[in-house]
């Protein structure tokens, strides 16, 4: 691994190995032959889900894990992948764990890019006032539930609001 080069993102000044890099050296290693990378599903539900990645040695030991949870509303992508996105974070944090692309963090590209967007998420995020409520209750009387969607994702929702929109 010494003379083997990731490709890094270069975010905020600092270089992150990514998942896909870290997968594909696994993969094409001779000394990885015969070892597995398997997930678990630990907890599922309509709004986030945690996800148990393991690494298996070739006589069948786990020898590196990895956690990752995703929430559903925490970007767009996630609206619909966030199931998806949760196995590839696990994946590249048990491979990590196994000491595969770690020169620079432990952390891969995509969990930093995903972490500052939560932070800009949760800063940005102003009250939903009635004002506001009352045109996304005329957009979804226009079958827009998708833009609202969109919409409410850039404001602080109580469980009230979002199921009085029914939602």
């Amino acid at each position: 691994m010494a003379n083997y080069q990731f490709k890094t993102t270069n975010i905020r000044g600092k270089q992150y190995v990514e998942v896909n890099e870290r997968i594909k050296y696994f993969r094409t290693e001779p000394r990885y032959d015969g070892w597995a990378l398997e997930t678990e599903l630990l907890s599922l539900d309509e709004n986030s889900c945690v996800v148990r990645a393991s690494i298996r040695n070739s006589e069948g030991a786990v020898v590196a894990m990895g956690l990752a949870q995703e929430d559903r509303s925490s970007s767009m992508v996630n609206k619909t992948s966030y199931v998806e996105n949760a196995e590839t974070s696990a994946w590249g944090r048990a491979l990590a764990n196994l000491g595969i692309g770690i020169e620079t963090s432990i952390a891969s590209a995509q969990e930093v890019q995903v972490a500052i967007g939560k932070q800009n998420l949760t800063t940005s995020k102003q009250p939903l006032t009635t004002e506001v409520m009352d045109k996304m209750k005329v957009a979804l009387s226009e079958g827009k539930e998708d833009k609202v969607r969109e919409a409410l994702s850039k404001y602080e929702a109580s469980k009230e609001q979002i199921a009085e929109l029914g939602l």
